[in-house]
């Protein structure tokens, strides 16, 4: 009985900072649903959004990367300027709202310039690519890509002619695109996050340093 006792209590003991973190990674869902359905329209999986956040962030509202980028989505400060010139009621990069929709504001930009160069099923990695590293680096790996006869509208074209783009951390935007569709397959169809963290990838991820300039 005693035993039994002790047993109920450290499950409850293990299941409350669970069940907390979990709270934790849902709390900015709606403003994720809410933003990706005016940017991106009702049918785009919004669950792509919170899973760069994820990436960039971890959700952490206060993070700073060394490059200066702020916020859950991990904006340089120039960036959400110039998204502000268009979205005058983005008040403040550090407001969590303001912040989470001035960033899939930026995704729709990238997505939009990719939206004729780029197979159907690979959009979504060209766009936060270029939310990683900016454009340029993906154009020229587009270009050496055509050079060996592969095909520059795939993904995996880029990621195999990525180390020879010279001046591109190619490592740590790859493994930011990698890591993003992981942090997709720990959640559920409603978002929740329901599987374990994976491990870490090769370089640095989330410093939001292709936000840095607007394309």
């Amino acid at each position: 009985m005693r035993r039994g006792l002790l047993l109920l209590l450290a499950g409850l003991l293990l299941a409350a900072p669970l069940a907390g973190q979990a709270r934790r990674m849902e709390r900015y869902d709606d403003t994720f649903k809410k933003y990706s359905k005016r940017f991106f329209g009702p049918a785009f999986d919004w669950r792509l959004f919170k899973a760069q956040a994820m990436t960039e962030s971890n959700l952490d509202s206060a993070a700073h990367s060394w490059v200066g980028a702020r916020g859950i989505m991990q904006l340089m400060p120039a960036t959400f300027k110039e998204i502000q010139s268009s979205n005058p009621e983005f008040l403040s990069i550090d407001d969590i709202e303001w912040n989470i929709a001035a960033g899939i504001f930026y995704d729709r930009r990238l997505w939009r310039l990719w939206r004729d160069s780029v197979d159907t099923q690979d959009h979504r990695h060209f766009m936060f690519a270029s939310y990683n590293a900016g454009r340029i680096p993906i154009l020229r790996a587009q270009g050496v890509a055509r050079t060996r006869t592969l095909d520059p509208r795939l993904w995996p074209s880029i990621e195999t002619v990525a180390p020879e783009v010279r001046g591109w951390r190619h490592q740590e935007t790859l493994g930011y695109v990698r890591r993003i569709t992981m942090n997709l397959g720990r959640m559920d169809a409603r978002g929740r996050v329901v599987r374990r963290e994976p491990p870490p990838l090769p370089g640095p991820v989330g410093t939001g340093a292709g936000a840095a300039s607007v394309p």
